[in-house]
């Protein structure tokens, strides 16, 4: 698993090299310890970075996938229609991309952060944010968010 998110990650800087052009050179320039542990954010803090209104959860899973099932907060942006929707990504916040476990949502990180967008990919994945939004911790997040609307 671990082999192929570093394939995936390659795959990603290679395919966002051509397209994204001098971001991505100043984002692989700039790459350190410190980058990379801030490039992460896992569903605990994630939960409350939205409960405070300072993130923006993007699901980039295919729109069959969401069809299938939704995930809220979320705006449904398919990874292969991020680069024609980013006016929809709210950089005013931490963006963080999120498919059911890690490997779309590391390459939308940064392609995102290639772009000079402040984006974390979710560590646990969709499937992680769902465990840790049963019973009263649904219904907190949902009053919360309830408050910033």
């Amino acid at each position: 698993m671990k082999t192929l998110l570093i394939a995936l990650i390659g795959l990603a800087l290679s395919a966002s090299a051509m397209a994204a052009g001098p971001g991505l050179d100043m984002f692989m320039k700039n790459y350190d310890y410190a980058t990379r542990k801030d490039m992460k954010i896992d569903s605990k803090e994630l939960i409350k970075l939205l409960k405070e209104g300072k993130a923006q959860l993007v699901d980039i899973r295919f729109k069959e996938e969401n069809a299938t099932w939704k995930v809220n907060p979320s705006v449904s942006i398919p990874l292969n229609e991020l680069p024609q929707r980013l006016k929809e990504i709210d950089s005013s916040k931490i963006v963080v991309a999120a498919c059911p476990h890690k490997d779309r949502a590391t390459i939308a990180m940064v392609y995102l952060r290639s772009k000079g967008i402040p984006a974390k990919y979710l560590t646990d994945g969709l499937t992680g944010l769902v465990e840790n939004l049963r019973g009263d911790a649904a219904k907190d997040l949902a009053d919360a968010l309830a408050t910033h609307q």
